[in-house]
This record gives structure tokens, sequence and C-alpha cells, in this order.
């Protein structure tokens, strides 16, 4: 089994302040200055539904109202894990503003605008919950690890202003009730087969019925913000309440026929670990879209692309050509054919939605432009016509 993951240094918290158990640290002091200036209150959203969202400031957790902050743009629309700043004196509240994201994990939504879906923001670590209650889908844990590895590129594309640099989001695959696999070399070889397919990345087993894994895991999610991710059923909820050490997340029994559980999780919700840190529990994910992936793909077939690297023309698809590396390897068995139509799979699915996004943006660029056209011919019609008075 994989030894831990050396993660990068997180900015220290000021220990002094009331956010920093939910992970508020100098920098952020420092990036909210300005708005301090204008007597704007610094916060953290824990929870955000119907418009509204809960945030932790320093005098409490109040309502506020999300609206004020680019309502129609999904991209910026306030999310669990932003830091805001709120009106302390404001009837109704509003979050006034988003503070930059550090990371974000974003996926694309099922709508025909083929926008991005914003999940969690903000976070060190993204828990990726399988469940070994079930046979292993191995393509569909490619599919989170891609876009888990393109929380930092994602982030680019949010908050006010540039990305920090130094920032992201490290994956962890966390093989819950592993106590279902009680033969020690059964689940030896099942932790090897994911990190085949996971480069870089710890899988821990986990089982919150016999605590295995359980104090590995904790040590890790006390440094900073962890997001946990995956189907119904895969355990997150249980897997939070065993950290928090109380029955916080609602919990139902998953099906026995195919390990699916249902919706108990309804809304994103951040909460503070007793032993350190902030964990976000997610609903269960049906689908999960990629969304400006390619870097992740990359990374999660890094064996792949290296082969590609040796094919004779460098312009290879893979598919037929003389001289190709990749098809060489799976003929001598180097590389699972299974593998290589998940990345073709992921690849293609990821281009469609780029493609799809820059025709919306082209559209969206157009219409504004002709929208500012109307309003200028508008104001010179109405000068001309007051001269003309």
């Amino acid at each position: 089994m994989s030894s831990p993951s050396s993660f990068s240094i997180l900015p220290v918290p000021s220990s002094s302040h009331p956010l920093a158990a939910y992970g508020w640290d100098d920098e952020w002091a420092e990036t909210f200055a300005p708005y301090a200036e204008q007597g704007l209150l610094p916060g953290r959203v824990v929870r955000v539904d119907r418009g509204q969202c809960d945030v932790v400031t320093p005098d409490g957790t109040l309502r506020a109202d999300t609206a004020f902050v680019v309502p129609r743009d999904p991209m910026r629309i306030v999310c669990t894990g932003d830091w805001v700043a709120v009106d302390p004196d404001g009837d109704p509240q509003f979050v006034r503003t988003l503070l930059p994201r550090r990371t974000a994990f974003v996926r694309s939504t099922s709508s025909q605008r083929s926008e991005g879906q914003v999940l969690a923001t903000n976070i060190d670590h993204i828990v990726i919950c399988v469940s070994l209650a079930v046979e292993l889908d191995l393509g569909r844990l490619e599919r989170f690890l891609a876009l888990a590895m393109s929380s930092t590129a994602g982030a680019a594309l949010l908050g006010e202003g540039k990305q920090a640099p130094g920032y992201e989001a490290h994956p962890l695959v966390v093989l819950t009730k592993a106590d279902l696999v009680p033969d020690v070399a059964t689940l030896s070889h099942l932790v090897e087969d994911i990190e085949r397919i996971a480069p870089g990345v710890q899988v821990l087993p986990v089982s919150s019925a016999t605590g295995e894994g359980v104090d590995v895991f904790g040590a890790i999610v006390t440094g900073g913000t962890s997001v946990l991710l995956g189907i119904s059923g895969a355990g997150k909820s249980t897997l939070a309440n065993t950290l928090l050490g109380e029955d916080v997340m609602d919990v139902q029994a998953a099906r026995d026929v195919d390990g699916k559980g249902r919706h108990t999780t309804t809304t994103r919700n951040l909460l503070v670990l007793p032993g350190g840190g902030a964990l976000i529990d997610t609903p269960g994910l049906r689908g999960v879209g990629l969304w400006d992936a390619e870097a992740g793909v990359g990374q999660v077939f890094s064996e792949i692309e290296d082969l590609a690297q040796r094919c004779r023309f460098h312009d290879c698809g893979h598919e037929a050509e003389p001289g190709c590396a990749v098809l060489g390897a799976i003929e001598d068995g180097t590389l699972a054919e299974r593998r290589l139509d998940s990345y073709r799979k992921l690849l293609r699915e990821n281009h469609r939605i780029a493609a799809k996004t820059d025709a919306r943006l082209r559209s969206e660029t157009t219409r504004e432009w002709k929208r500012r056209g109307a309003e200028g011919r508008a104001a010179m019609a109405f000068k001309r016509e007051g001269r003309m008075r």
C-alpha cells in the first residue's frame, strides 16, 4: 500500500482570529484588507441553498442573500467554501463580493449551455470516496481523478483577479467499508489496482465500523479544507460523522444490489473537525462531466502520454499508425486496452465540452456587442434630437 503523500505547506493561520478554525490565515487577511477598510466583515460560506447562504463571521453565523454576486454567471455563484465580504449593517444582508478562490472543484452541468458547476472552493484535499461494497468502477474513478487533478487550473477561471500561485488541491482515494474485504491479500490487490490508475495519489482503505485507517485519514485532513466526493452510498456522510465524533450528517443504508444509497445529503456543508481542519460533505454525484480537464486527463493517463512521445509520428492517433508506441505497449501487455479506451473517451468528451463552451462564449460576446451598439445608437439619436430642438 502507498505511503502518505508529501503535501505542500499551507499558510500559517492567524490562530487568535475567530475564523482560524475555518481556515483563515494571514494571506486571507491581506487579501481582505481593502474590504475591511470599507467596513465589511469577512466570512466563510458553510452552506448554500435557495439563493441564500450561511456565512460564519467573527460576529457569528449569519444568513445572507447571494444575488448581489453576478447571479447570471454559474462560475461566480457563491459556493460552499468561498471566503466572502458581507455588510454587517445590511438589512437584508448580502454577500458583497467573493475573495479570489485558491482552488475549486468544477464539473460541467447537464444543461445544453455547457456551463461549469462549482462544487467546492478553497480546498486543499479532494477526497474521492469509493465503496468496497460493490465492484470497482475504474472508469468512473479515472473521471473523478481527472477533475480533481484539474482543480488548480479550474480556479484560474474563478474569483476576482488571478489565482494566487502555489496553491493546489491534492487528490486522495479513500476506499470505504474496508471491513467488507477481510482478506488482507485481496484488499492489497484492490489498492494496487487503483494505484496503477492513480499515479502519485495516495490510496487509503478506511472502515468507519472498525476504525481501520481513520486515524491516518484524520491526520491528513487536519491540514486545511477537504471535500468528500463520490456517488451516493459511497459512505461519505458516515465517514464525516466518524471524524466529527457525532452523527451530524444523516445516513441511510445502501442497496445491496448495487451499493447505491439515497441522497441523504442534499446540500454541501462545511464542518469544522474537532482535531483541526474543515470538511465539506457533498451530495452523491450521479454524473461527473468533465470541465476544462485536459491537464487532469494527461496526469491520470501519464503513462499513455509518455508512450506517445515515442511514437514515430508526432500527431499519431494511436489507431493503426506504423511505429505507434502506444499500440505496441498494448500488444506486449504493458498497457491495458481498457486504459486507452478510457483515455480516448475522456479526451473526446473534454474537447466536445470545450468546443461548446467556446461557441457559447462567442455567441454571448456577439450579443453583448450588439446590445452595446444599440445603446450607443440610441444615445446618439437622442443627442441629435436634442440639438435639432
